[in-house]
Parts: C-alpha cells; sequence; structure tokens
C-alpha cells in the first residue's frame, strides 16, 4: 500500500528523531527522603472507598474460599483461533488458593470497598458473587500499595466486570507514587510489585482529566514492577481525547522492571477512544501479545506528536502506541481490525527515537485499520520508525 503522503512522515520522522519529550521513561521522582526498602507513607487524601490504614491479610474482606484452578472461567476472551505458543510466566497464575476473597456469596457483597480494600492489601484475590455474571461499579478507584503483595492477582472467574462507570480509572498500580509508598531507591526500575488481571472484563474505565504521570489508562494505569494481563476484556474504556504523547484507552503502561515484556494473552479490547493508543499505550516498554484481538478502537487526537501548530496534537496509534527509545513489540496469533487513527498508524503506531526497537508480527491479521494521516509503506495501518523494518511473517497486512 503506497504511502498516503510523503511529505508529512518525513516531517514527522525528522520531528521525532530529535523529540526529548519521547525518549526512554519517564523523568523519576526526587530522591526518597531517606533511603530505605520501606514505604514512606499512604495516602493523605484517599478515595472515599479506600482503606484509613493498610488492611490485613483479610479483615473485611470476606474469607480466603478455595477456587479449584481446573475449573475452567466462563469468559473466554482472545482470538480463539490464535495458535501462539504462550510460554509460562505469560500463563494465568494458579488462584486455587487465595489470600482474600472478595464477596461472600451474594451480588450484594461484592462491592467497591470490597475490591478496593483487597487490591489495597494485596495477594491473590478471587471473587464470591454467587453463580451469576456480576458488574461492580466501582464507586473509587482500586490502588496497589507498593509494600504489600509482592505479587497482586485479580482473578475474576470469568463471571466478574468491574466497571468504572464512565467516569473514573479503575485499577492503579505506581511504584514511583509517593502517596502509594516507595519500597526502593530505584523506583522507575523495580522487580515487585507485580499485578496480574485474569479472566475480568474491564468497562466503562475513564482516566480523562487525570494529568499525573501524562495521563492516560482509562482502564488500568501501571507505572514501575511488572504487569500481566490473560483471558480478559476490555471494552468501552476511556481517556483525554487530546494530547500529543498519552493514550491507552484500556491499559497505559510506563517503566516496566528490566524492560521486561508486558504480556497480553488471550484478551479481547473493544470501543476504547482515546487521543492515541485507544488499547494499549506505553513510553520505553516492551510488548508480547498473544492470541488477542482489538477491533473499534480509535485514536481521536488531532496534530501528531510533535503537536503540528495550532493542535492539541495527538491521533495516532488506533490500537497500540509504542514510544520511547529500546524496546520490543512481539504480536503473534493476533487479530487487529476495524481501528482507526485520525494521524498515523490506524492499528500500530511505533516509534523509537533512537532508532533501536524492533517489531515482529506473526501468524496474525491486521485488516480495515485505516490511517488518516500518515504510515509506512508497505505496512498498512503501521507507522514504524524503528532498527529495521518490521518482522512479518505468516501474517495478513490490508
Amino acid at each position: 500500500m503506497r504511502l498516503k503522503s510523503a511529505l508529512p512522515l518525513l516531517a514527522l520522522a525528522l520531528a521525532t528523531a530529535a523529540l526529548p519529550a519521547c525518549g526512554g521513561d519517564p523523568p523519576g521522582p526526587p530522591a526518597p527522603v531517606a533511603a530505605t526498602d520501606t514505604p514512606a507513607g499512604t495516602p493523605s487524601t484517599p478515595d472515599a472507598d479506600d482503606p484509613a490504614v493498610s488492611p490485613s491479610a483479610r479483615a473485611g474482606l470476606g474469607s480466603a474460599k478455595p477456587s479449584p484452578s481446573s475449573a475452567p472461567a466462563a469468559l473466554r476472551a482472545g482470538n480463539p483461533d490464535g495458535k501462539a505458543a504462550v510460554p509460562a510466566e505469560a500463563r494465568a497464575v494458579d488462584t486455587s488458593r487465595p489470600t482474600r476473597t472478595v464477596g461472600s456469596g451474594t451480588p450484594a457483597s461484592c462491592t467497591s470497598a470490597a475490591v478496593v480494600k483487597a487490591v489495597a492489601a494485596g495477594g491473590i484475590i478471587t471473587f464470591d458473587c454467587g453463580p451469576a455474571p456480576v458488574t461492580i461499579t466501582m464507586k473509587a478507584t482500586a490502588k496497589v500499595v507498593n509494600a504489600h503483595g509482592p505479587r497482586i492477582v485479580l482473578d475474576g472467574g470469568g463471571k466478574v466486570t468491574l466497571s468504572g462507570g464512565g467516569s473514573r480509572r479503575i485499577l492503579y498500580m505506581n511504584t514511583c507514587d509517593q502517596a502509594q509508598g516507595w519500597t526502593t531507591s530505584h523506583c522507575q526500575n523495580q522487580e515487585f510489585p507485580q499485578l496480574t488481571v485474569q479472566n475480568l472484563t474491564f468497562t466503562g474505565g475513564n482516566s480523562t482529566g487525570e494529568k499525573a504521570e501524562g495521563g492516560g489508562g482509562g482502564a488500568i494505569f501501571v507505572r514501575g514492577g511488572r504487569v500481566k494481563v490473560v483471558n480478559s476484556r476490555f471494552v468501552d474504556n476511556r481517556c483525554d481525547r487530546t494530547g500529543p504523547d498519552l493514550g491507552g484507552a484500556a491499559l497505559r503502561v510506563l517503566s516496566q522492571f528490566e524492560n521486561k515484556p508486558v504480556y497480553v494473552v488471550g484478551s479481547t479490547f473493544t470501543g476504547g477512544v482515546c487521543a492515541n493508543g485507544a488499547a494499549l499505550s506505553s513510553i520505553g516498554v516492551s510488548w508480547t501479545v498473544l492470541n488477542s484481538v482489538f477491533r473499534d478502537n480509535r485514536a481521536v487526537g488531532t496534530g501528531a506528536n510533535p503537536a503540528r501548530g495550532g493542535t492539541p496534537g495527538g491521533g495516532s496509534g488506533g490500537a497500540i502506541y509504542c514510544d520511547g527509545n529500546e524496546f520490543t513489540v512481539r504480536i503473534a496469533g493476533t487479530v487487529i481490525e476495524d481501528n482507526s487513527a485520525n494521524e498515523g498508524g490506524g492499528a500500530i503506531f511505533f516509534v523509537s527515537n533512537d532508532r533501536t526497537g524492533t517489531m515482529t508480527i506473526s501468524s496474525s491479521t491486521l485488516r480495515r485499520n485505516p490511517s488518516k494521516g500518515f504510515e509506512t509503506k508497505g505496512f498498512p495501518g503501521i507507522f514504524f520508525l524503528g532498527a529495521r523494518p518490521p518482522s512479518v511473517s505468516s501474517s495478513h497486512l490490508s
């Protein structure tokens, strides 16, 4: 497919090569007051549902009830025809012995407050909301406390939907947020906490107006540690509609430990709307996306990055937006279709500022992902600046 306009591509390539704001990780925090491995504090102005103090193992959260891992989850997300091999570390976590359980067997017992407290307490979290599917509308954002864990797993058992009600972000983890406690003196590159969401649906998340760390992350925002998504759905999430570099209506990720990849496995992303990256967005982060589906997501900003004069910026990466220096993106067994971008990369926007980044696409289908401004010749739906052209095998791009 021929490039729609050579001049915009050349101009963007030259501009992004010199763009300092997008190179690597966002700025780190100031040095901790004391160099210790204990958290510096807890939120001084918590949301209404936030715990007043760090909760103990099961206090007020329901009993921890076994949920055999052999029982199949009712939710079926992702691409059923995807055959990409899933490495052991990318698979679902065994939650047959949960640390705590949200709910006591009825839908009414599964509340926003219970979710907020469970996430703050950490550990393996399951749900007991009765036999039928349930939607929990969050009254406050659930926030990871960095000293708790070291692994936080939310497993909805295929029956739980967490909703932001169209008015708030659903889940938040940030190792560099002093309000959530610092656990190392190098928060931008620490191994824990590690967050896994599996067998869950996230809908109605909205981070519009959230400007900390550059904003974005309508359903989930993560900086630091590691994050993994398995067999989950993201439906109709939102973030700010303008801005040159913010994004991630479903998921915004920054500063992963040792640049190890974010795994997205067997998951579906639909109906996301944001300035950029209407499903996934990151700066300086690597991704491995396996057997997943991205459909009907829209990057609605205008002016690209850096923003053209007289515009607010944005509009790139209808499904996926990746910026930074050295990072990798691997997409396998995945369908990316009917997404769109007002500027570049109706399916994928990939800019490695120092031209060290690489992307591979295998056994995947990318189709009907219009880039209304610019894309890379020969790669429909993709705008790419990196070490070498994307490696594409056993895939269909149209």
